[in-house]
């Protein structure tokens, strides 16, 4: 046990120190902030995925809520930007607690269901009808609360709070009770294992993050449309990263993003042909010897991962 914390306290320490220097070293500040954000929503994802089962290939509608609902409290009720921030991570906990009966599915029902939800949220906030209170399709500026550096630092922090989440949730009889769940719920309900308050709890909290981090990313960018905020390749990266990584884990997430994304940016933004041959036979490798991701190779050696 103490192991496991010196290990969760390195890790913690290691991502603050590294993104706090990377800006001074490197010159597009929005890098290390969109690695920072996919590392966030790929903790979301490992929340949800990697502790009861349910893949969300509609993630992203949260995350879109979340950037509309801050943006939303910012300009028509005028609220400072702080705590429309945590009113944008509340928006998509709405959102999800409207969603939830979309956990009566399973599987691919569910990832399908997911993704047509978002698909839902995404045409509401985009009609020309909401202009007046989403600005419809025609996008969003919040020039007047455009804070780069301030936006970059509090994404930071939600990555280590929503890291050290992860890591108590792991650890902790909650996260062993959702594993129970996950495994067998018939059995897990049997033994006394409330199924459907635990998966719509971690349903919730995996909402929250990624509506926290769309909200702190409309700060960031002051303007945004739908289409970029609710882009289904946010979902895509964020679930591929997670399971590069090594899904069910607090390291996991962290290593797929910054290997891929990582990738991406040396040969993908040059050179998109090369990249996206190399980040297929990347996943291809990864499905057929390394399902469990690439933490599985430190387990295999006998090290403990966490």
């Amino acid at each position: 046990m103490r192991k496991n914390k010196l290990s969760n306290a390195i890790i913690l320490v290691v991502l603050a120190i590294l993104f706090i220097l990377v800006p001074l070293f490197y010159p597009n500040q929005s890098v290390p902030f969109q690695m920072m954000a996919y590392m966030a929503l790929a903790q979301g994802i490992n929340l949800l995925y990697g502790f009861t089962g349910y893949l969300p290939f509609g993630y992203v509608g949260f995350f879109g809520s979340g950037a509309y609902g801050m943006s939303v409290l910012v300009l028509l009720l005028h609220w400072s930007v702080i705590p429309a921030v945590i009113g944008g991570g509340l928006v998509a906990v709405a959102v999800a607690l409207l969603l939830s009966p979309l956990l009566r599915l399973s599987g691919a029902y569910f990832s399908i269901g997911s993704l047509a939800a978002s698909e839902i949220v995404y045409y509401i906030v985009s009609n020309p009808n909401m202009q007046n209170i989403t600005q419809g399709p025609y996008g969003v500026n919040l020039a007047g609360v455009y804070a780069p550096n301030t936006s970059y630092y509090a994404l930071l922090v939600i990555l280590l709070i929503f890291t050290a989440a992860i890591m108590y949730v792991k650890n902790s009889m909650f996260g062993m009770s959702l594993l129970a769940i996950k495994e067998d719920p018939v059995s897990a309900a049997m033994a006394g294992v409330s199924v459907v308050r635990n998966r719509v709890a971690i349903w919730l909290a995996s909402a929250f993050a990624a509506g926290l981090v769309g909200a702190v990313y409309g700060w960031y960018v002051s303007v945004f449309y739908p289409s970029s905020v609710f882009d289904l390749t946010i979902s895509i990266f964020a679930i591929v990263f997670t399971l590069f990584g090594g899904v069910g884990t607090v390291l996991g997430p962290i290593v797929g993003t910054i290997v891929l994304y990582g990738l991406y940016n040396t040969i993908g933004v040059s050179s998109p042909q090369y990249f996206q041959l190399i980040y297929g036979l990347l996943i291809v490798v990864l499905v057929l010897f390394l399902p469990q991701g690439l933490t599985s190779l430190l387990k295999r050696r006998g090290i403990n991962v966490p």
